[in-house]
């Protein structure tokens, strides 16, 4: 995952990923879903969220590579969210907050299980934004979101990030975000660093995915968007090969 991300963004070529929250899939339906994605591509599935109440990551992960050979990456809450038979695993520091168990704790007790895993392990500044409503990854870490208004404060976050050796950056409005992140913070912290830079949260039509492409975002993140309404992906889906095409007509 991260050749291809850096590879986007040297070129200016843009993905889009599916996060899958195990506790909002349904596996009875979940085949047809993906068959969909065949005709409606995505580059990634994430899958994971803040709190989990159903395992069901091992499931999950088997019915996606039954159906497509798109890869699966974890997005986990904590240490208790891994899953060795999916393809990678953004290891999230959440540098937003100041929550040490979600700085470096939680990493400590998987680290002996992902050394040992094939996962390919991608360690990722994750900065939680205010997305108008107070989401379940604030809550459950304790922390405060970055404010919506101050793009200055994201992209000195993510130099720090930068400088401590992360290689992705995730700006990250929350499920269920009432605003997504601000093409304008977006473009602060795409001028402020140098890693593949993910942006997810509130993105539910097909007019704040291209501004968030636009300002420099290297891959959208959508999962509630698609749930409240199905035929977002194929516009997303639409969205991001468009946006592709044109740059290899550019190129």
């Amino acid at each position: 995952m991260y050749a291809t991300l850096r590879s986007y963004q040297q070129t200016g070529r843009k993905a889009l990923a599916v996060l899958l929250d195990p506790d909002k899939v349904e596996l009875g339906g979940f085949s047809s879903f993906l068959r969909r994605t065949l005709e409606h591509p995505v580059d990634f599935f994430l899958v994971g969220g803040s709190l989990v109440t159903e395992y069901t990551h091992q499931e999950i992960v088997q019915t996606i590579r039954e159906h497509t050979d798109t890869p699966v990456v974890l997005f986990p809450g904590n240490s208790l969210h891994i899953e060795p038979s999916a393809d990678g695993i953004l290891l999230l520091s959440l540098i937003s907050g100041r929550n040490p168990d979600f700085l470096i704790g939680q990493h400590v007790v998987a680290a002996p299980l992902l050394k040992k895993s094939k996962l390919e392990i991608l360690p990722t500044g994750y900065m939680l934004v205010d997305g108008g409503a107070q989401t379940t990854v604030s809550y459950i870490s304790g922390t405060m979101p970055l404010p919506h208004d101050k793009p200055s404060v994201a992209a000195c976050t993510a130099m720090a990030g930068e400088m401590l050796g992360m290689r992705l950056m995730y700006l990250d409005a929350g499920s269920g975000a009432r605003r997504c992140v601000s093409p304008e913070m977006i473009a602060a912290v795409r001028e402020a660093v140098d890693t593949p830079l993910i942006v997810g949260g509130g993105i539910n039509s097909a007019q704040k995915a291209e501004a968030a492409l636009l300002a420099g975002a290297d891959m959208i993140v959508v999962g509630n968007g698609i749930e409240a309404n199905p035929d977002l992906l194929p516009e997303l889906s639409a969205l991001v090969r468009f946006c592709n095409r044109q740059i290899v007509a550019g190129n």
